[in-house]
């Protein structure tokens, strides 16, 4: 199936995804101008006040988008998850094109009119309004339609906090290692962003004041919130896929409606989603919970790891984890098939020796956490000649199996193992610690809405290394829809 067949059967969803996407640039683009404009203005009238301004808008330009994107998730009013993260931060960036060419289009009025207008008995607000900005208007909204272009682009990063839009498509892709949803999510995307450049004219001279009314009406209903269940994952094939375990069940066994926040990002993202009550639940690993949040050394014992995050987050955060869904996704060393052959490699230790030669690569969260990288290296004695290579956990993958590193970690379950030709080694000196899987729900979602609670205790466990494993790859190895996966699966365990 190639992207465009792709896309066609999946028209619905990348419809919504692109009017997602569509609501969150326009409603930054009529707040930035609400803001730009009167700036932009006041910097014709104050030109001592032009250098600071220009220089915080600047300076915000300058902030690649996923860090602007972190900075904005921890504070409070403006922050967490969701659309209004998204839409502050678009704003932000959408600030310096729309406040630079409103100061340029009034300051490149003629003077020789200006003094004209003057002349004729008119007030400095009479001058702006009926002679300067209807003279500016091209160059304003030029800037206007600047910033547009890059609101389509950087709200496709969107996605990795929940706020939706074609991002979803592109992120899912990168996770999967598959190109037809990274299409699917930037052909639409593009095509939003030429519309903007060569369309916005037009729209504006006939359609300017109705387009406003109707994108302010529709920015009002997105933001309404019914009594939903909101679910999250992380930014991994199998996280995603759990996610979308965890709202099917939900809609089958309680019918309440469900919101999707799935591809997140990493474990912190969602914790502090989770406390903040923006998400009321999504699957965790007791060893992740353990060390990255409780800041726990690992504990080698599934039983006791899993009642010592059990009780912790009880009493801590208020979130209860359900029962295990029947595996462990521990972390995995995996190396090519081919030099496992070529070296007779087993073990972990039997690797250690020809680290020295190798290049390593590794997620973004393995590299810092306490159970990954930095004690791996000394459990195991790894000597590589240079830093490893670090980049999404998906991706790692296909670097390997492209030669491009030879050391990974990946997940025990992970259907491209196989896929792609790769082994995993074995933790023979049981470093890393258990990682069973358990969904978590936020007792406030308990109290109110028990049945959810008793349609997650119906999956407790039903799903096995091997299951999992399976289901990995029918998304990544076969392609399939997560959706179809998922609902086949619910379908055998009634």
């Amino acid at each position: 199936m190639n992207v465009f067949d792709f896309m066609w059967s999946h028209r619905l969803e990348v419809a919504q995804l692109t009017l997602e996407h569509l609501v969150m640039v326009a409603i930054s683009i009529l707040i930035a101008a609400g803001i730009g404009l009167p700036l932009g203005i006041l910097m014709t009238r104050k030109p001592g006040l032009s250098r600071p301004i220009m220089v915080f808008a600047n300076i915000v330009q300058t902030i690649p988008s996923l860090a602007l994107f972190g900075f904005l998730i921890p504070l409070p009013f403006i922050g967490g998850i969701g659309q209004r993260t998204a839409i502050v931060a678009l704003v932000l960036y959408s600030l310096l094109p729309i406040i630079r060419n409103t100061f340029t289009g009034i300051s490149g009025v003629d003077p020789a009119i200006r003094e004209a207008g003057r002349g004729m008995g008119m007030t400095d607000g009479q001058l702006l309004w009926k002679v300067e900005v209807p003279l500016a208007l091209g160059v304003i909204f030029a800037g206007i339609r600047v910033a547009t272009v890059i609101g389509v682009g950087v709200a496709t990063i969107a996605a990795a906090v929940g706020a939706g839009g074609l991002g979803m498509f592109i992120f899912r892709g990168v996770s999967m290692v598959d190109s037809r949803l990274i299409l699917a999510g930037a052909i639409p995307a593009a095509a939003l962003a030429l519309v903007a450049d060569f369309g916005l004219g037009a729209v504006e001279k006939r359609f300017s004041r109705l387009l406003c009314l109707v994108l302010i009406v529709a920015g009002l209903a997105s933001c309404s919130r019914a009594d939903r269940i909101v679910v999250g994952s992380k930014n991994f094939t199998e996280q995603v896929i759990l996610g979308e375990m965890l709202a099917q069940q939900i809609e089958r066994k309680t019918h309440l409606p469900v919101d999707r926040k799935l591809n997140l990002g990493g474990t912190l993202v969602c914790h502090e989603a989770m406390t903040a009550g923006q998400i009321d639940t999504y699957v965790e690993y007791t060893g992740t919970g353990l060390t990255a949040i409780l800041k726990e050394p690992p504990v080698n014992d599934s039983s006791l790891a899993y009642q010592k995050v059990k009780d912790a987050y009880k009493s801590k955060f208020g979130i209860e984890w359900t029962e295990p869904l029947g595996f462990n996704n521990t972390f995995a060393i995996i190396v090519r098939k081919s030099e496992a052959q070529q070296f007779n490699l087993k073990t972990i230790a039997d690797a250690a020796p020809h680290t020295a030669n190798w290049v390593a690569g590794f997620g973004y969260e393995f590299i810092e956490r306490e159970d990954g990288y930095p004690g791996l290296v000394k459990t195991y004695n790894l000597q590589f000649p240079t830093p490893p290579r670090v980049m999404e956990l998906g991706l790692t993958y296909k670097a390997a199996a492209a030669h491009q590193v030879d050391f990974i970690a990946g997940n025990s379950t992970d259907g491209l193992i196989d896929a792609l030709g790769l082994v995993v080694l074995e933790d023979n000196k049981r470093y890393f610690p258990p990682y069973d899987a358990v969904p978590l729900i936020r007792d406030a979602v308990v109290m109110k809405h028990p049945e959810v609670r008793e349609a997650l205790s119906a999956l407790g466990g039903k799903i096995s290394e091997q299951e999992m494993r399976r289901l990995n790859y029918a998304v990544d190895g076969e392609h399939k829809d997560v959706k179809e996966v998922v609902r086949d699966f619910l379908e055998t365990i009634k």
